[in-house]
């Protein structure tokens, strides 16, 4: 009876582990491309994400764990080496690893015009500046394009729409429900994004200023933007000279909203704004505390655009 049994069990793990390994797996380096591929793969599958919460993309050092889990991924989503730098030795040489600011129709802001296009919306309010395919890659300095491109409305809804195509090879069953996963998401987009320039607009006078400068795509979408900016990425800090900047930018504009980010140390905002009539507020560009799940990207946005607003509605 024992063989027998033993022999049964084997078999069931034996399959249990044959059924785990035909499984296709998604792995997303941060949490924002992990939500959207979340809304994609709604019903079919769950995407994984590398990075831990509270870690930054800008400065992540890989773990042996993490290389394994990047070796066994059916598909790892990236941003690009402009954000995840850590990476782009290791992904240039692997086939599964896609590229997200290479879609085209991805629009794609550069630090050194984002005033200077910070005007250009379509009818809808979209910003037009310039798409990925427009551009040659290879041909920008590192670190002059805008890495957050998943704070656009427009290039989530490109990303989704991308996803849900390159995913079917993936999960070939599932592609009429992945399309239409993604044409959800692209429809309840436009009607976030619609209530967040009703709301935010008639406050585009009012001053604020955040800590890194990572929301150039939400603004210029939302028709709102800043009187500065603290630090223009997490690995440079502000020096004395701009700080003091910043504190004569900050008393001229009087009450004004100051938004911090988790991934600072909170004294650096402290030390900017001491003694200065400014109301304080956290915004989370990664969405650290968000569910992935079919809304998590819309909760991520939700929660940027109400923390603006609740901000500014009461200076």
């Amino acid at each position: 009876m024992l063989p027998r049994f033993l022999f049964a069990l084997a078999c069931t793990l034996s399959m249990s582990m044959s059924a785990m390994a035909a499984t296709p797996s998604v792995l997303t380096t941060i949490k924002p491309v992990q939500l959207i591929a979340a809304a994609v793969l709604d019903g079919v599958a769950e995407p994984d994400v590398l990075l831990p919460p509270g870690a930054s993309p800008h400065n992540y050092a890989l773990r042996p764990s993490d290389r394994r889990r990047i070796a066994s991924a059916d598909r790892l989503y990236w941003v690009g080496p402009d954000l995840e730098r850590f990476l782009q030795q290791l992904l240039d040489s692997q086939p599964r690893a896609r590229r997200l600011d290479v879609i085209s129709g991805v629009t794609l802001r550069s630090f050194d015009d984002a005033h200077q296009h910070a005007d250009e919306h379509d009818e809808h309010g979209h910003d037009t500046q310039h798409s990925a395919h427009e551009h040659d890659d290879h041909q920008h300095a590192p670190g002059s394009r805008d890495p957050h491109i998943w704070l656009s409305v427009r290039n989530a809804q490109h990303i989704a729409q991308w996803m849900a195509t390159d995913l079917a090879g993936l999960y070939p069953e599932h592609g009429e429900r992945l399309q239409r996963n993604a044409a959800d998401f692209i429809q309840r987009l436009d009607q976030l994004h619609e209530r967040q320039r009703q709301r935010l607009q008639p406050l585009a006078d009012k001053p604020y200023f955040v800590f890194h400068d990572a929301y150039g795509y939400l603004q210029d979408s939302l028709g709102v933007h800043p009187r500065g900016v603290f630090t223009l990425s997490e690995e440079i800090q502000p020096g004395a000279r701009h700080v003091n900047t910043l504190r004569q930018q900050l008393t001229a504009a009087g009450p004004s909203c100051v938004f911090r980010e988790p991934q600072f140390p909170a004294r650096r905002a402290e030390t900017i704004t001491a003694g200065l009539p400014v109301r304080s507020a956290e915004l989370d560009p990664l969405g650290m505390d968000i569910t992935p799940n079919a809304q998590g990207y819309e909760q991520l946005l939700e929660t940027l655009g109400n923390t603006l607003a609740s901000c500014l509605e009461k200076l």
